[in-house]
C-alpha cells in the first residue's frame, strides 16, 4: 500500500492539471514521496524543472493556473505543521525554489517574470501568519519585486504589488515598499495595477489621503474598491468631518450606478454598524449645519431600505399631539423629521398612512412654527463678539429652517387651514426678532401656498409695507408735559379770579361786566378741555415712520427678490411693481451698504427679465456696476447682464440708441447717416463684449466662472459667434491657472462637444480660432502660465472637434454639403501658415495635425501642390519626413482615385461624384476612395509600412485634370524631391512596377 500511495514528481504535476483532482490529497502524497527520498537536492531539481513547463505560459490557462497553485501549496505545506524535525531540510525547497525565483524575475520572457511573481506572490500567502524567513531572503524578495513594480506589463505588476502586500510595514513612516504603493497608486496608467494597490495597502495616516484620493479615479471599478476598502479597513473616526462628507458627496453623485451601490452598501452600513445602527448619531457625525445637502442625500438612501414602520419611531411624540417637543429639538432630529416628510410625501397613497402619524394638521403645525420664531432673541452689539452665542443662534435658525421646509408636506386643501397658515407666515415676516436668514424660506413657502401672481404682489407689497413703515409709538418729552402742567395751572389760576369778579360784579349789580366776566370764564373752561384732551394724547403717540437701517432694506430686499424670482415672466411689471421698483431697489443701488447694493441688483436683473424695455433702460447701470463695485456685486451684475442677453438677444440693446434718434431726428434719413449708425451699433456691441471678455482674465475665480459660463451659453444659443471669444475660452479651459476651479473646467469641457457636434457653422468657428489659439501659445512668453500648456494636445483637440464624421446628424442634415469639409478648409489654412514661416518651431505640430485630418479627395490635388512647395522650403527633417510620408499617402489615395474615374462608364462615374463629399480620407490611411466604410475611414494608422517616395514624382502631372493615369506630354520641372529620389532607386521601380502590374489588371477585363 505504502509502495502504492508513493507518487513521482512529473506524475503529481500531470495530475495537478486535471480540474477534479483534490490538491490536498496530492500534496499529502508528494510530501511522502520527498520525506522518503535521501537525495533531496534531486528532488528539488525535478520539481522546478517540471514547475517551468508552467512558467513559460503567459496566458492564465486553467490548467497552469492549477499547477502553480499546487506546487505553491506543496513547497509551503511544511510550514503547516508544527513539527520541528527536519526542519532544515524543510525549509530546503522553500529556499530552493525562492532562490530560483529570484534568478527568474529578470527574465527576458514576460510570461516567465509574470509566473515568477506570481509564485513569490503566493508562497508569502499560502505561509501561516506566524512564518518566518531568513533576513537575507527577505530582503532579497523585497528588493526583487520593488525592481518588478516597474515592469513595462501591467500583469507582472500586479503580481509584484499583490506579493509585496505582507512585506509592508504600515508603522514605518520610511517603509519602501508603502512609498512605492504610493507612487502606483497615483501614478499608474493601468487601472488594474492601481486596484491591486487598494486592495494591499495598509491603512494608515501616511496612505489614508491616498486611499480616499482614490474614490476621484477616472475608473469606476478603482472608485468602487476605495469605498469598499474605507467601509471594511479604515473606522469612521480616522476621518475627518471633511473627509466623510467628500466621500458621501462623490459616491452618492457618482455617474455610475455601481459605485452608489457600494457606497450605499458598504459604506454607508459600515458606518451605521460604527454608531450601533443610530441614523440621528450617524447624521452627529457628518455635521448637517455645514453639508444639509449630503446629509440629505444619506437619509434617502436609508429611507430606501429601511421599513417605513421603523422611521417614523424616531419622530413620534408621547403626547399624542404628533409634535416634537421644542426642547428636544436638534439640528439632526430636525433634518430627520423634514427628510422623512418629503420621503413619505413622494411614496403617494402608500407614504401617506404614516405621514399622518408625524404631522398634525396645517392650523396646530403654524401655531408651533410661530411659537418658535417668536422665542428668537434680539441680537445685541454685547452679543455679537460671543461666538458660544452666535454658534447657539445659528443652529436655531438650522432648525427653523427645517421646521419651515416641513410646510411644504402639510395638506393644505381645507381653506380655513390654509388661510390661518398664510396669516402666520405674513405674522412671522412682520416681526422684528425673525433672521434674515429664515425670510427667503418663509417667504418660498408663503407664495408656493399662493399660486396667483397679483395676489402674490399684493400680499408681498403689503408685507413689504408694514416692515419699511411700522406704527412706531414715540414717546412724550417730559418738557413738553411740563409746559402743558404750567399752562393748565395758569387757566386754573385765571378761571379762579374770573369767578371772584363775577360775584363781586353781581354784588354790586354790574350786569354788563358780569356778561363779559361770563364769557371770559366760558372760554378759559374750553382751553382746559382742549389741553385735557392733548395731555391724554401725548401719553400714547403712534405715527408712521420710515426705517432705513441695513437689516430692514435687506429683509425687504430679500422680499422682492424671492417674489420676483417666483413670478411669471408673462406678468410684466404693473403699477405696484413700479412703486416698489422707485421707493426700493433703485435707492438700494446706491446704499453705502454692500449687502444691501448686492440685494437690489438682483432685483433689478430680475425686473428686466419681465420687461425689454425696462431691460434697455438700465442696461448701462449694470456696466457701470461691472467696473467699479465690489466683486460679490460684479458677479450678481455680470449674471443679470448674460441672463437679459439671453432673453432678448444682443440686438435689443444695440439698436434702442437708433430708436431713439429716429425718434426725434428727421423724418427721411440719407443711406451714409444710416451707414454711420450701423457702425455704431456694432461699435457699441463690441464695447460690451470686449468688457464681458475682459473678465475671463479676472484674477477672482468667481468672475472668471460667471464670464465663461455667459459667454458659452450665448454661443451655444447661437446669439454670439466669435472665434476670437472661443479662442480665449480654449486657452482659458487649457490655463493651469484654473486648475483648481473645478466648475469652470466642467462647465468648458462640457460645453466645446456639444457646440462643436451641433452644426458645421460651429465647427468652422473652430477652425477660425485654431490657427490663433496655437500661435498663442507658441508665443506665450516663459513667465507667463501659459507657457506650460502642451501646444500637441490642443491641437489634437481642436482636430477631433471639427472632424466632419462627429457631426450630429441633425447637423449634417441641416447643412447643404459643401466642395470642401472643415478639415480640408483647416489643411490648407495649416500649409499657407507654414509657407508664411517655413523654419517656425510649431511646424512640427502643424505637420502632425496634418497626417490626423479626415480629408476628402476633392482637395487632394491642391493640398499635394501646397505640400511639395513646403518641401522646397522647410528644413526640419522631422518635418519633411512627416510631410513626405503625407504626400505619399495623399499621391496614392489621388492615383487610384483617379483609376476608379477611368475604370468607371459615364452613369457610375456621376453617382461617384455625388458621393465624393460624403468621404473622408486620412493621410495615413491607404486611401481607397469609395470602397472604404465609414468605420474604416475614421480609425487612424499610425503603424502602416512608408510608401517609397517614387509616388512624389507625379505630383505635377496629377494637378491638372486628364484622362488618363500619366501625363507625359506635360513637361516637369526639376525640383528637390526629383533629386533625393536616386536614394531609394531600387524600392522606387519596385513600387512603379507594382503600380504598373495593378493598371494592367484593373484595364484587363474591359
Amino acid at each position: 500500500m505504502a509502495a502504492k500511495k508513493s507518487l513521482s514528481v512529473k506524475e503529481a504535476f500531470r495530475l495537478a492539471q486535471q480540474p477534479h483532482q483534490n490538491p490536498a490529497k496530492l500534496v499529502v502524497a508528494l510530501s511522502r514521496t520527498y520525506g522518503a527520498m535521501d537525495d533531496k537536492a534531486a528532488f528539488q531539481e525535478e520539481f522546478v524543472h517540471c514547475l517551468k513547463y508552467a512558467m513559460v505560459v503567459y496566458k492564465r490557462e486553467p490548467a497552469v493556473e492549477r499547477v502553480v497553485d499546487f506546487a505553491a501549496k506543496f513547497v509551503t505545506s511544511f510550514h503547516q505543521t508544527d513539527q520541528e524535525e527536519e526542519e532544515e531540510e524543510d525549509g530546503g525547497i522553500l529556499n530552493y525554489l525562492f532562490t530560483f525565483l529570484l534568478k527568474s524575475h529578470e527574465a527576458n520572457s514576460s510570461a516567465v517574470r509574470f509566473r515568477a511573481c506570481q509564485l513569490i506572490n503566493k508562497l508569502l500567502g499560502s505561509m501561516p501568519e506566524n512564518a518566518q524567513i531568513d533576513d537575507d531572503l527577505f530582503d532579497k524578495i523585497n528588493e526583487a519585486m520593488l525592481i518588478r513594480l516597474k515592469d513595462k506589463i501591467p500583469n507582472v505588476r500586479i503580481q509584484a504589488v499583490l506579493a509585496l502586500s505582507r512585506l509592508q510595514d504600515p508603522k514605518d513612516d520610511d517603509c519602501p515598499v508603502i512609498d512605492a504603493y504610493i507612487t502606483l497608486i497615483e501614478n499608474d496608467s493601468n487601472s488594474e495595477v492601481r486596484r491591486a494597490v487598494l486592495s494591499c495597502i495598509a491603512p494608515s495616516a501616511k496612505t489614508l489621503p491616498k486611499i480616499v484620493g482614490r474614490s476621484k479615479d477616472v475608473k469606476e471599478a478603482v472608485r468602487k474598491l476605495a469605498y469598499q476598502v474605507l467601509a471594511e479597513k479604515v473606522h469612521m473616526r480616522a476621518l475627518s468631518i471633511a473627509q466623510r462628507v467628500l466621500l458621501l458627496q462623490q459616491g452618492l453623485n457618482d455617474r455610475s450606478e455601481t459605485v452608489k451601490q457600494a457606497v450605499k452598501k458598504h459604506l454607508l452600513q459600515g458606518w451605521l454598524r460604527f454608531t450601533e445602527g443610530s441614523i440621528l448619531e450617524l447624521l452627529h457625525r457628518l455635521d448637517v449645519e455645514h453639508s444639509s445637502d449630503v446629509a440629505v442625500s444619506v437619509l434617502n438612501s436609508l429611507f430606501s431600505v429601511t421599513p417605513f414602520s421603523e422611521l417614523v419611531k424616531i419622530c413620534k411624540s408621547d403626547d399624542g399631539r404628533k409634535l416634537i417637543p421644542v426642547e428636544t429639538l436638534t439640528p439632526e432630529l430636525a433634518l430627520y423629521w423634514r427628510t422623512l416628510c418629503d420621503y413619505l410625501k413622494s411614496k403617494g397613497d402608500e407614504g401617506e398612512e404614516f405621514l399622518e402619524q408625524i404631522l398634525p394638521e396645517p392650523v396646530i403645525y403654524a401655531e408651533y412654527l410661530l411659537s418658535y420664531i417668536q422665542s428668537f432673541p434680539v441680537v445685541n452689539e454685547e452679543h455679537k463678539d460671543d461666538f458660544t452665542y452666535i454658534g447657539n443662534l445659528m443652529t436655531r435658525e438650522f432648525i427653523g429652517q427645517q421646521l419651515i421646509l416641513i410646510i411644504k408636506s402639510l395638506d393644505a386643501s381645507e381653506e380655513g387651514g390654509r388661510k390661518r397658515l398664510l396669516a402666520i407666515l405674513q405674522e412671522t415676516l412682520i416681526l422684528p426678532t425673525t433672521p434674515l436668514s429664515l425670510v427667503s424660506f418663509i417667504v418660498e413657502i408663503l407664495l408656493h401656498i399662493i399660486l396667483d401672481d397679483n395676489k402674490r404682489i399684493q400680499i408681498v407689497t403689503e408685507i413689504i409695507s408694514e416692515i419699511r413703515v411700522p406704527i412706531v409709538t414715540v414717546a412724550v418729552d417730559p418738557s413738553d408735559t411740563r409746559k402743558k402742567e404750567l399752562r393748565m395751572a395758569e387757566i386754573k389760576v385765571k378761571l379762579i379770579e374770573a369767578k371772584e369778579a363775577l360775584e363781586n360784579c353781581i354784588a354790586i349789580q354790574d350786569f354788563d361786566q358780569a356778561s363779559k366776566l361770563k364769557e371770559e370764564i366760558r372760554t378759559l373752561d374750553d382751553a382746559r378741555l382742549n389741553l385735557l384732551k392733548e395731555t391724554e394724547q401725548l401719553e400714547i403717540k403712534e405715527v408712521h415712520t420710515e426705517k432705513n437701517d441695513v437689516e430692514t432694506l435687506q429683509k425687504c430686499l430679500t422680499l422682492c427678490y424671492e417674489l420676483l424670482k417666483q413670478m411669471s415672466i408673462s406678468t410684466g411689471i404693473g403699477a405696484t411693481m413700479n412703486g416698489i421698483i422707485d421707493s426700493l431697489i433703485l435707492p438700494g443701488i446706491i446704499s453705502v451698504h454692500p449687502i444691501v447694493r448686492n440685494l437690489a441688483v438682483l432685483c433689478l436683473g430680475c425686473c428686466g427679465l419681465q420687461n425689454q424695455d425696462f431691460a434697455c433702460k438700465h442696461f448701462m447701470l449694470f456696466l457701470q456696476v461691472l467696473q467699479i463695485d465690489d466683486v460679490t456685486i460684479k458677479i450678481s451684475a455680470l449674471k443679470a447682464v448674460f441672463d437679459q442677453l439671453m432673453a432678448f438677444g444682443i440686438e435689443a440693446f444695440k439698436t434702442k440708441k437708433v430708436k431713439t434718434i429716429q425718434c426725434e431726428g428727421a423724418e427721411i434719413k440719407s443711406d451714409d447717416e444710416r451707414e454711420t449708425k450701423d457702425v455704431e451699433e456694432t461699435a457699441t456691441a463690441k464695447d460690451v463684449l470686449k468688457l464681458l471678455s475682459d473678465f475671463l482674465d479676472s484674477e477672482v475665480s468667481e468672475l472668471r466662472t460667471g464670464a465663461a459660463e455667459g459667454l458659452a451659453k450665448l454661443m451655444f444659443s447661437g446669439l454670439l459667434v466669435s472665434s476670437r471669444i472661443l479662442s480665449r475660452l480654449i486657452l482659458l479651459w487649457y490655463n493651469p491657472v484654473t486648475e483648481d476651479d473645478a466648475q469652470l473646467r466642467h462647465c468648458l469641457g462640457v460645453f466645446f462637444p456639444m457646440f462643436a457636434f451641433a452644426s458645421r457653422t460651429n465647427q468652422e468657428c473652430f477652425e477660425e480660432a485654431f490657427i490663433p489659439t496655437l500661435q498663442t501659445l507658441a508665443n506665450a512668453p516663459a513667465s507667463s502660465p501659459l507657457a506650460e500648456v502642451d501646444v500637441t494636445n490642443v491641437a489634437e483637440l481642436l482636430v477631433d472637434l471639427t472632424r466632419p464624421s462627429g457631426l450630429n446628424p441633425q447637423g449634417k442634415n441641416s447643412q447643404d454639403y459643401q466642395a470642401l469639409t472643415v478639415h480640408d478648409s483647416l489643411a490648407i489654412k495649416i500649409c499657407n501658415e507654414i509657407l508664411i514661416s517655413p523654419g517656425a518651431p510649431e511646424n512640427r505640430v502643424y505637420t502632425k495635425v496634418l497626417s490626423s485630418l479626415e480629408l476628402s479627395s476633392s482637395v487632394t490635388k491642391d493640398l499635394l501642390l501646397l505640400l511639395e512647395e513646403i518641401l522646397e522650403q522647410v528644413t526640419d527633417r522631422t518635418c519633411v519626413r512627416a510631410l513626405e510620408k503625407i504626400t505619399i499617402q495623399l499621391g496614392k489615395g489621388s492615383k487610384e482615385f483617379d483609376q476608379a474615374e477611368v475604370a468607371q462608364d459615364v452613369n457610375t462615374t456621376t453617382n461617384v461624384l455625388q458621393n465624393e463629399h460624403e468621404e473622408y480620407m486620412t493621410p495615413l490611411r491607404d486611401g481607397t476612395g469609395a470602397q472604404a466604410s465609414k468605420s474604416t475611414q475614421r480609425k487612424t494608422n499610425r503603424g502602416q509600412r512608408k510608401v517609397p517616395a517614387s509616388c512624389r514624382t507625379n505630383r505635377r502631372r496629377q494637378a491638372p485634370k486628364s484622362d488618363s493615369e500619366s501625363d507625359h506630354d506635360v513637361p516637369e520641372p526639376p525640383s528637390e524631391m526629383r533629386r533625393r529620389l536616386p536614394r531609394r532607386a531600387k524600392t522606387a521601380a519596385l513600387e512603379k512596377s507594382k503600380l504598373n502590374l495593378a493598371q494592367i489588371l484593373n484595364e484587363d477585363p474591359s
